[in-house]
């Protein structure tokens, strides 16, 4: 892969021997240097620990002689280990021969960090990144050098988990960094291909499909589309970009070096003729909150011609929050003060100059369709999720279908079940004969909860797929003594909210 050494990063380990990365990963396994094995050695807080960047409680729990311990201090505490301990639980000459280790005195050192992961089958897989980058993501413990590559972090574990996961022929990740989702990909696509405009990440990516004994996939350098030829298709895509919006371009793993959020802009307007039919898109974006425009109208703005969408702004923050938020994260809090205000300027000067007053944080997700009408739905939902999210994502899309096909005609003529794990509440004052409303609200995926009338919640309760929606209210209207057919011409728009939502199921 040519060189893609950084003078003030570390050389990588060879990707061209497959023999001896097989070697190393069979030794890692030996030594229950998995997910599991991690979570069992040092137990649950120092675990969490490591998601924050904290190493000290993962130091003190291997302080011990075992192998795994030995591996934990060398691959993702960055400890150097004695030389003679080392034999006896890796292959240490191919490993210095390679690459993957180097040699002082009389001990070794990893030249990567390399973190168990596990994936969604029970794979035992292994994600390989820069020193001092795989616990904690861009919070991580290492430096922040231009063309570093970061391993797992919170935004690759929310879009590995909100995509949808069916056999595809062709997927694409574009922006690939450690190859986290270049490798789940690969366990349910035929063909993989990953873009970067970093070839160190491309080479990182090789690294991390080798040593997790997943198929190589097609890594090509550039950015967004570039790399791939015109009329290349895909049934997948998915990237979490450099969406961070800042004032040029300093870091290659979080800033585009586009104006604005014009990047994440582009990334989804030119995915639309990417995708085959019936194809998905997942991107993790920025957007800005601009003086005098509606942010739902912005994205709606971006979604491309033939696709449906589903964007979920989950966190907004105001211009100081965020330019503190990365600021910190470079860790130009800890340097020259006069520096850190003036980078903290430019970057509330290049907000003013756009009149953004607010980014929002979300998920996108496209699919292409042949509706003559696509669906574009846009919403805030900042609350707790239930992930993984990839068949809630997929469920949404499939209700979009039913519901675009189905009149309110045909939805009274339809059959329907309540779904799984759906709980009643009721809320009134203390002793009040009935409530004040009545709230139903979900346990899975999304968690939603939604206001509903007594008919609607008498309604979503009988549900068992045996009657007719029209039956049901038939039914109702007898009960409460109303007539039938006005409660018949004004119900189908909450059945239609309730599918909508997920709460109600075609039968």
């Amino acid at each position: 892969m040519g060189d893609v050494s950084n003078p003030s990063l570390s050389p990588l380990p060879s990707a061209d021997r497959p023999d001896v990365t097989t070697r190393l990963r069979d030794a890692l396994l030996c030594a229950s240097f998995t997910a599991d094995g991690l979570l069992e050695l040092l137990g649950a807080p120092a675990y969490a620990a490591l998601s924050r960047s904290e190493t000290v409680p993962a130091l003190r729990a291997t302080r011990g002689d075992t192998p795994l311990e030995v591996l934990v201090r060398l691959f993702l505490l960055q400890q150097p280990v004695p030389h003679a301990r080392v034999t006896d639980v890796l292959p240490v000459d191919a490993c210095l021969e390679t690459g993957w280790l180097v040699r002082a005195d009389d001990e070794v050192a990893a030249t990567v960090d390399v973190r168990p992961y596990g994936g969604p089958g029970g794979e035992d897989w292994f994600i390989v990144s820069d020193l001092g980058c795989a616990v904690g993501g861009a919070g991580g413990i290492g430096n922040h050098a231009e063309g570093v590559v970061l391993g797992v972090g919170g935004a690759s574990t929310t879009l590995a988990g909100l995509t949808v996961r069916t056999p595809v022929s062709a997927a694409l990740d574009l922006g690939t960094g450690s190859g986290i989702q270049a490798l789940h990909a690969a366990a349910h696509a035929t063909r993989v291909t990953a873009t970067d405009v970093n070839p160190r990440a491309l080479h990182i990516t090789a690294l991390t499909l080798a040593l997790s004994g997943a198929p190589a996939a097609d890594l090509r350098e550039g950015s967004l589309y570039e790399p791939v030829a015109a009329d290349d298709t895909y049934d997948l895509i998915v990237s979490n970009p450099p969406f961070v919006i800042s004032p040029g371009a300093r870091l290659t793993y979080r800033d585009g070096g586009m104006g604005g959020d014009d990047l994440c802009r582009r990334l989804v307007q030119e995915t639309g003729e990417r995708l085959n039919p019936g194809g998905f898109a997942h991107f993790l974006a920025n957007w800005q909150h601009v003086e005098g425009e509606e942010w739902t109208d912005r994205l709606r703005s971006w979604v491309p011609r033939g696709c449906d969408a589903w964007i979920v702004q989950r966190e907004v923050q105001d211009v100081t929050q965020y330019a503190e938020l990365w600021l910190r994260d470079a860790g130009d809090h800890r340097g020259d003060p006069a520096e850190y205000q003036a980078r903290y300027d430019a970057w509330l000067d290049e907000f003013e100059a756009r009149k953004v007053r607010a980014v929002g944080f979300g998920w996108i997700t496209l699919r292409r369709t042949g509706a003559a009408e696509p669906s574009v739905v846009a919403e805030e939902w900042p609350h707790p999720i239930e992930q993984p999210l990839g068949e809630t994502v997929r469920a949404h899309f499939d209700r979009v279908d039913y519901l675009r096909a189905h009149d309110d005609a045909a939805l009274l003529e339809a059959h329907f079940t309540l779904a799984g794990e759906v709980v009643q509440e009721q809320v009134g004052l203390p002793g009040a004969e009935d409530p004040e409303h009545v709230v139903l609200r979900q346990n899975r995926g999304m968690r939603r909860a939604t206001r509903v009338d007594t008919v609607g919640a008498g309604f979503a309760g009988v549900c068992d797929g045996t009657m007719s929606a029209g039956r049901i209210l038939d039914a109702i209207a007898q009960l409460v003594g109303e007539d039938p057919v006005a409660l018949r011409d004004r119900t189908p728009a909450q059945i239609r909210l309730l599918v909508e939502q997920g709460f109600l199921e075609p039968a």
